[in-house]
């Protein structure tokens, strides 16, 4: 059988910190960082996880976030280069409920949506510094079909969410399990650039700071032993040298 095509969408560009990026590193150095979403072809559906930010929530409500964004940059922009609808995909995983995660949502009308438990209970009753994070909450669109879950959870064959608390409570990973390609595991905001991976440098945005390194640790334990390519989800560098939308990995 054929393994599932993976294809990575380019959802824009923001800027932050990069004390934000690396918790006390380099404050007042602006690092300009890309903010992507997964898309997996799989024979028992079409999975989404992740879909990016809204461009006018984000000039509105965080517009020192400085965001680059085309119309093909947009969910609708991308599923086009590849032939597809909003309305074709089955399931969307967002990582968790920040506003560079959740901004495509609205378009994926016909999906349901796998919550963790916990983000869904934080989304609603957000720390005080968590705020801006949560601020775009057009993601509960009317009719949503919403499935709580928790721990470890198989979507499909060989598509598996990975629980990684810390960034937020109720974080995940996504691990795609390839035949003929090595294994592809993306971390969500669990590690925002390969510094994050090698050095435990967890990010300035946190819920919990011991339980987010403790997800990195799980991240670099899962790479090895599932022979995994871990693709962390905000540095430029790497970024750039991935194959994106409409190429894809997988598919042999």
């Amino acid at each position: 059988m054929a393994d599932p095509k993976v294809y990575l969408l380019d959802g824009g560009t923001l800027v932050i910190d990069e004390s934000d990026v690396h918790w006390h590193i380099n404050l007042g150095n602006p690092v300009r960082f890309p903010v992507y979403s997964v898309l997996v072809e799989h024979p028992d559906g079409l999975i989404m996880y992740d879909t990016g930010y809204d461009l006018d929530h984000v000039k509105a409500v965080l517009p020192f976030e400085l965001p680059e964004q085309t119309p093909e940059q947009t969910i609708p922009g991308q599923l086009a280069k590849i032939g597809y609808k909003p309305e074709d995909v089955d399931i969307v995983v967002n990582s968790h409920f920040h506003f560079d995660h959740v901004g495509g949502n609205k378009f994926l009308t016909n999906a349901t949506h796998l919550v963790h438990k916990m983000e869904l209970r934080q989304v609603r009753y957000p720390e005080p510094f968590e705020r801006l994070g949560y601020s775009d909450l057009s993601f509960d669109i009317a009719g949503a079909r919403y499935k709580p879950i928790s721990g470890d959870y198989e979507i499909v064959p060989g598509v598996t969410l990975i629980e990684t608390p810390g960034h937020t409570a109720g974080h995940y990973s996504l691990l795609v399990e390839l035949e003929n390609e090595r294994n592809m595991l993306f971390c969500g905001d669990a590690a925002y650039t390969r510094t994050t991976l090698e050095k435990e440098w967890i990010a300035g945005f946190h819920l919990d700071p011991v339980k987010s390194v403790e997800a990195i640790r799980r991240l670099n334990y899962l790479g090895r032993v599932k022979d995994a390519d871990i693709y962390p989800s905000h540095e430029l560098e790497p970024f750039l040298t991935w194959k994106l939308a409409p190429e894809y990995y997988g598919g042999n």
